[in-house]
């Protein structure tokens, strides 16, 4: 076993307690989802960068080691990668540390930054480390005094990330306290310092509790998952809770999220890429019994887009500064007494958020 001291660690690691404890094993293991796992970059392809546990963007150079994590990735627009099998290759997937084999990539993507294995983490006794062993305990089941919104998409890129900030956004200027939580995805910061940045006073995600990428898991265990997240935040604090899914609903385990939303969400979002992806989004969801209450995402860049999509649903369709202003507030509307009462904005301000932007 040896230690650990000049290897770039990956955000997928965050949750590891003490990383100057951590040692090199000696003996490989077989990849495992979750598995810690120690590399060498033998070859730069398109991650040049890894993000530290911190967000931080770490140049790497062939000959770095690096520390992440075994995982599955789906992603349209850029890899689908899984657990390598004999004689795979061994690729970074995601800038935030997923090790795994891509076994397709999108055409505008370079090909992937090769790793050799140099055996798994572990801790001080020799035992593999895995993300379910830093996992958070669950908490007691609660659900948040003005309810909890989610936002879910129509596709990868459909914006979501964006609109979630924005519903955070426009809830903590209207003086609550908002709990932001990613349910699903592969470990990145961007997501965390995105909601943290725009107020949410406490963030959570599937690192939490074990994966440091959802793809390949149960759809039980990711449901039990979401409904984790969502009473940490409570417990944290949080009176308002604020939820993305990754992915579009047409992924298995997008899929199988949405459909317990009828019955765990208050309102739910839904982030489209243009008009078509909101009429088809919203009928899938009311397959599920799930109502939206506003469609958001990367349709609002474009006026016309953004009138046939209000024209083809039949629902409000809001920009991310119309989120920001007070269209997040009236996502409240069935709760806007306790809101009203409970905020530390007056009343009568709570209004006046619609006609400000971010």
């Amino acid at each position: 076993m040896q230690r650990l001291s000049a290897a770039k660690w990956g955000y997928v690691t965050r949750r590891v307690p003490a990383p100057s404890d951590a040692l090199l094993g000696a003996v490989a293991s077989v990849p495992r989802l979750g598995d810690f796992v120690v590399a060498k970059v033998t070859k730069l392809g398109a991650h040049e960068h890894l993000e530290n546990p911190r967000g931080r963007r770490m140049r790497m150079y062939p000959g770095d080691l690096v520390v992440g994590a075994w995982g599955n990735r789906y992603a349209t627009d850029f890899y689908e990668g899984y657990l390598p099998g004999p004689g795979d290759g061994v690729h970074l997937l995601t800038s935030g540390g997923l090790v795994g084999s891509v076994a397709s990539a999108h055409t505008a993507k370079q090909g992937p930054t090769e790793l050799e294995v140099v055996g798994p983490l572990t801790d001080g006794v020799g035992a593999p480390l895995n993300s379910d062993d830093v996992a958070v305990p669950l908490a007691v089941p609660a659900h948040p005094e003005l309810g909890t919104i989610v936002v879910v998409g129509s596709s990868m890129n459909a914006g979501k990330t964006t609109a979630t900030s924005a519903v955070v956004r426009g809830l903590s200027r209207a003086g609550l306290c908002v709990g932001a939580g990613k349910v699903t995805g592969s470990g990145s910061g961007k997501d965390h310092w995105a909601y943290r940045d725009a107020g949410a006073a406490v963030v959570r995600d599937f690192l939490d509790f074990g994966m440091a990428s959802t793809f390949g898991y149960p759809p039980e265990r990711l449901v039990v998952t979401m409904s984790a997240i969502r009473d940490r935040l409570v417990g944290d604090g949080a009176d308002v809770v604020v939820l993305e899914i990754a992915d579009g609903v047409l992924q298995d385990e997008t899929r199988a999220l949405a459909a317990q939303l009828a019955t765990f969400a208050d309102q739910v979002v839904l982030a489209v890429g243009d008009a078509l992806g909101a009429m088809a989004g919203v009928q899938m969801l009311d397959k599920f019994g799930v109502s939206v209450s506003a469609v958001s995402g990367l349709v609002t860049a474009s006026p016309l887009a953004t009138r046939e999509a209000a024209e083809t649903t039949g629902l409000p369709v809001l920009t991310p500064a119309e989120l920001a202003g007070g269209g997040a507030v009236d996502l409240l509307a069935e709760r806007r007494s306790v809101i009203d009462a409970e905020a530390s904005v007056p009343a009568g301000n709570l209004a006046d958020l619609s006609a400000t932007t971010i």
